[in-house]
């Protein structure tokens, strides 16, 4: 059985992470080469240094083809960030078959239609996602191939980026002569590792935490129907750590992921009113603790924080018009989303089911990637699964394509042609 090598780069505000995997023609997923090396030269998203980025993507690319023994030749790369905007477009056309069925070319053509939209010269599209096609009137249709009818219409959202940022993103792929794929937005590519059908069909937010930003993704009966981003994101909560115990933000950053790795036994250390539960040797940290509770330091510094970043989520999907149609709730994921206390003050605070979603359905080094902060890099890998799938699909579809125009077809209108010429 044939398999191809897909892979995808993550670019974050705190780290970089490289994926290999191997696909059959089942499009069956086994990852052989993965690494994550810490990010620098990146906030919120956006590339602020252009060498510092080259030298620690240089480092995860190089580990990462080491360990799968592979050169890594191009990658879908992930983009985020408060740049990111999205919008949804209507495009329509005439079916071109002369026996009115709908071909695969009917379907690219209405859907440039859609993306044939008013931008500035600052902004590039990067992703345009159907949303539900109509055949001559009848909606709800995801797949209107071989389908009857005279006019295919198409409902998209068109998802455009900074082209600033895009192209210093192309320039540091370029010095790595790693050819660029295609764009993702981080949003998506994490919704496609963590979210169910259910979920998708039913109306869910997905809202991917990383270190400086939160890209959030809307699936609407199962389509994409919001895309944005907020400049916020766990290096806040790090911060807030820093400047209210007077430490480093390294030290901030342990205090932060250990509270956040021992919910249990923090929740004992608070109902028991355990003074001596934070010490620098269980932390590893150089500085000495102020005098500080448990409890203040939970409810005190990380919880406004969290309530502060889930105010200005409400606002975004208060602003997307879909806040009543996301039955299913919130799914968090990312670095960030296994912050102590984040589920509960995000229940109180959105008044909707809220999980934590860990990125499933994966084969091969499953134990060193399955963790929300990489929900991102699988889901690069899978959204270049299901588009190399496509273009096997469609590559299958040509004979189809043949049978729709036949012999019969062709003979009449070479009759018709010379019949114009012969005397009446």
């Amino acid at each position: 059985m044939a398999e191809h090598i897909v892979c995808g780069i993550d670019i974050g505000s705190t780290k970089i992470a490289t994926i290999v995997a191997l696909q059959n023609d089942d499009g069956e997923m086994r990852i052989i080469g993965f690494n994550t090396t810490p990010s620098r030269g990146v906030k919120k998203g956006m590339i602020v240094d252009i060498d510092q980025v080259i030298s620690g993507l240089e480092v995860s690319v190089e580990k990462a083809e080491r360990m799968a023994g592979h050169r890594i030749k191009e990658a879908y790369v992930s983009v985020g960030g408060p740049h990111i905007s999205s919008m949804n477009s209507h495009g329509i056309v005439a079916v071109a078959n002369p026996q009115f069925e709908v071909v695969d070319e009917d379907v690219r053509r209405v859907i440039e239609a859609a993306r044939a939209i008013s931008l500035s010269n600052t902004r590039q599209v990067i992703d345009v996602v159907p949303r539900e096609y109509s055949v001559d009137g009848q909606g709800g249709i995801n797949n209107p191939t071989g389908m009857s009818g005279v006019r295919l219409e198409v409902d998209t959202h068109i998802i455009t980026a900074s082209t600033t940022v895009l192209k210093n993103i192309e320039k540091v792929l370029n010095d790595l002569g790693i050819k660029n794929s295609g764009f993702v937005f981080s949003g998506v590519a994490s919704a496609e590792s963590v979210i169910t059908d259910t979920e998708r069909d039913l109306g869910v937010a997905v809202v991917d935490i990383g270190g400086g930003k939160i890209d959030i993704a809307i699936f609407i009966e199962e389509a994409l129907s919001y895309s944005s981003s907020i400049p916020i994101g766990a290096r806040h909560i790090s911060n807030d750590i820093a400047v209210g115990l007077r430490v480093s933000l390294d030290s901030a950053e342990k205090i932060k992921l250990y509270l956040s790795g021992n919910v249990k036994a923090v929740k004992k250390a608070i109902k028991d009113k355990e003074k001596d539960f934070l010490t620098t040797a269980k932390l590893g940290i150089p500085e000495k603790l102020p005098d500080v509770t448990t409890n203040e330091l939970v409810d005190g510094i990380i919880g406004p924080r969290l309530e502060e970043i889930y105010s200005y989520l409400r606002e975004e999907i208060t602003k997307s018009g879909y806040e009543k149609q996301i039955p299913s709730g919130i799914v968090l994921t990312g670095g960030g989303a296994l912050t102590i206390g984040i589920v509960d003050m995000g229940r109180r605070v959105m008044r909707l089911p809220i999980r934590v979603g860990m990125p499933d359905r994966v084969a091969g080094l499953v134990d060193e990637i399955s963790h929300p902060q990489y929900s991102t890099t699988l889901g690069l890998m899978y959204y270049g699964s299901s588009l190399s799938q496509e273009d096997t699909t469609s590559f299958k579809n040509f004979n189809q394509i043949l049978k729709n125009v036949s012999f019969a077809d062709i003979m009449s209108n070479v009759q018709k042609f010379f019949k114009q010429f012969l005397p009446g």
